[in-house]
C-alpha cells in the first residue's frame, strides 16, 4: 500500500493552509491523505475552545472538525481517498509516531491561538526534530502556497548526507513540473582576514571545493535528467541567508535534519531552526543518517 500523506489539522487558520497543500500533494503523488486531530492539541498550544470542558462536547468538536476537514479535501480534489482521525494523545507525539509509515508529515505554521508575530508553532517544531518521515511545515503568502513560483530549492550541506534530501527534493520537483535550484553555501577565513597573505588563492580553493561536493552531491540527478531542470547554485556567505534568499521565489525548500541530541532531547540545528521560522515559503526538512 502506498505510504500516505499525514496532515495534521487542529481548526486554525494556519492548519486548514496546512490540509490544503496536502491535499494538492497527495493529488500529485496519487497517494491516501490521512487526517489527524488531537484532542489535546488545545492544551499543547495553550488554547481550549471557549464554550466547556465538558469531555463529550470537546469530542463531539472534534469529530466535527475532522469530518469538515475531510469534506473539504474532498471538495479540492475528488480523487484523493482521505481518512480522518481523532486522538486523544499529545499531537507532537501521535505525528512523529505516524511519520514511521507516511511519504510525509504536514503541519502548520502555527498552532491555533497562535500570534501574528510567532513564526512557528510548538507542535509544528516537535515534529519537524523527531519525525522519521519528512515534515513539511507550510507557510508563505498565497503564491507561494499556490506553487506559482514553478521552482523548487534544496539546501546541501555534505555529499555524504545529500542523499535523501536530494532525492525528496528531486520527487517534488518532478511531480510538480518544477525547476530544482540547489544551493551550496560555503564560506573562506581569508575571505575574513583582510591581510591573509593567500588571499586569492584560498578563495578559488574554497569555490572549487564548494563546486566539487555540489556536483557530487546531485549525482542523483541523472536519473530524472531530461525530467527536471536542476540548476546548481554554489553561493559565498553564510547557509542560513542564502537558504532564506533562495526561499524568497520558491514554492517548497527541502533541507535535511542534522538532529543533535541534548539533555532536551532530539534538536533541530541553527540553520533548520532559522528556515522554519523565517523562511517565506513551505519548508521540508528530510531526515538524513
Amino acid at each position: 500500500m502506498d505510504k500516505p500523506v499525514i496532515v495534521g489539522v487542529d481548526g486554525s487558520d494556519p492548519s486548514l493552509r496546512a490540509l490544503d497543500w496536502a491535499t494538492d500533494e497527495a493529488a500529485l503523488h496519487g497517494l491516501p491523505l490521512w487526517v489527524v486531530h488531537s484532542q489535546a492539541w488545545g492544551w499543547y498550544e495553550g488554547y481550549s475552545p471557549s464554550f466547556t470542558t465538558d469531555r463529550s462536547a470537546l469530542r463531539t468538536y472534534g469529530e466535527n472538525l475532522v469530518g469538515s476537514a475531510v469534506e473539504r479535501v474532498g471538495r479540492r480534489a475528488a480523487a484523493v481517498k482521505a481518512y480522518g482521525e481523532l486522538v486523544v494523545e499529545d499531537p507532537a507525539a501521535v505525528l512523529t509516531r505516524m511519520s514511521r509509515e507516511a511519504f510525509a508529515v504536514v503541519v502548520g505554521g502555527l498552532g491555533a491561538g497562535g500570534i501574528a508575530g510567532l513564526p512557528l508553532g510548538s507542535v509544528s517544531l516537535a515534529v519537524a526534530a523527531r519525525a522519521q518521515s519528512p515534515v513539511i511545515v507550510v507557510r508563505g503568502n498565497e503564491r507561494h502556497l499556490r506553487r506559482g513560483y514553478g521552482r523548487i530549492a534544496v539546501g546541501i550541506d555534505t555529499p555524504e548526507q545529500a542523499g535523501p534530501v536530494v532525492e525528496f527534493a528531486l520527487g517534488e520537483a518532478e511531480a510538480w513540473s518544477a525547476e530544482l535550484v540547489a544551493v551550496h553555501a560555503w564560506r573562506c577565513p581569508a575571505r575574513e582576514v583582510a591581510d591573509h597573505p593567500d588571499h586569492r588563492g584560498d578563495v578559488e580553493r574554497h569555490r572549487g571545493l564548494a563546486a566539487d561536493a555540489l556536483t557530487e552531491a546531485l549525482r542523483p540527478a541523472t536519473r530524472v535528467s531530461g525530467k527536471v531542470d536542476v540548476r546548481p547554485q554554489v553561493i559565498e556567505g553564510h547557509a542560513r541567508k542564502a537558504l532564506l534568499d533562495t526561499a524568497l521565489t520558491a514554492d517548497l525548500l527541502v533541507v535535511g535534519v542534522r538532529r543533535r541530541k541534548s539533555h532536551l532531547g532530539m534538536q533541530l540545528g541553527p540553520v533548520n531552526h532559522a528556515v522554519l521560522h523565517q523562511a517565506a515559503c513551505p519548508v521540508a526538512v528530510v531526515p538524513h543518517a
